[in-house]
């Protein structure tokens, strides 16, 4: 009868905390991204890496706990689904880290800005779990501020792209334009899933409130 009671037990501390980890790899890479674009050295590029798998393995955890938890403190569709988007937004900020070195991209147009936004959004994000569930009032200020931020960063990257193919002159300068275009795309791309995570807490704060 053992696994039974370690099945029904719930876990509400433990996948709390898990989503509350996954918030503070959400800003450690963000702010591993700026430093990188301060100044572009191979150490910074490692310590990105290690975030993303420090990030991916206590999501590993999370859906073990998950798939071993009959009763859960939220629905486990939205467990599962801000999790998933959790760390898919860390995965398309790391994957801006590793493109910027292979593509061996200098001064990237644009990518400043929006990565300040995106780091924005992943404090917004960090504090909305952190608030969920003692208050989730709070918690749901907080997800807004970071779909507002989600705004900002299509805005960006809409003016950005149209700026970035204004007349190329030379194939030289088709090939920076598409190499920044990468970039960006995933800078997007991480804002996209945490406009996800956003609406993942609100959905809980309404269902739970």
């Amino acid at each position: 009868m053992e696994w039974l009671k370690r099945f029904l037990k719930p876990k509400q501390d433990n996948f709390t905390l898990y989503l509350i980890q996954q918030g503070e790899m959400a800003v450690a890479i963000t702010d591993a991204l700026q430093s990188y674009l301060q100044k572009s050295v191979e150490k910074k590029h490692e310590k990105a890496k290690r975030i993303e798998e420090e990030a991916d393995e206590i999501q590993r955890v999370l859906v073990h706990e998950l798939l071993d938890t009959f009763v859960t403190p939220f629905d486990r569709e939205d467990i599962f689904g801000l999790s998933r988007a959790l760390d898919n937004f860390i995965d398309y900020v790391y994957d801006t880290v590793e493109e910027l070195v292979i593509f061996e991209v200098e001064d990237p147009a644009g990518v400043q800005e929006m990565a300040d936004v995106l780091s924005e959004m992943a404090k917004e994000l960090h504090l909305a779990l952190q608030r969920l569930v003692d208050h989730p009032g709070v918690a749901s200020e907080h997800a807004r501020r970071a779909k507002a931020c989600e705004n900002r960063i299509e805005h960006l990257y809409r003016i950005t792209i149209a700026e970035l193919f204004n007349e190329p002159e030379d194939i030289h300068e088709v090939m920076v334009m598409l190499k920044n275009r990468e970039v960006l795309r995933h800078l997007s791309n991480a804002a996209d899933h945490g406009d996800r995570a956003a609406d993942t807490i609100l959905d809980i704060v309404v269902k739970w409130s």
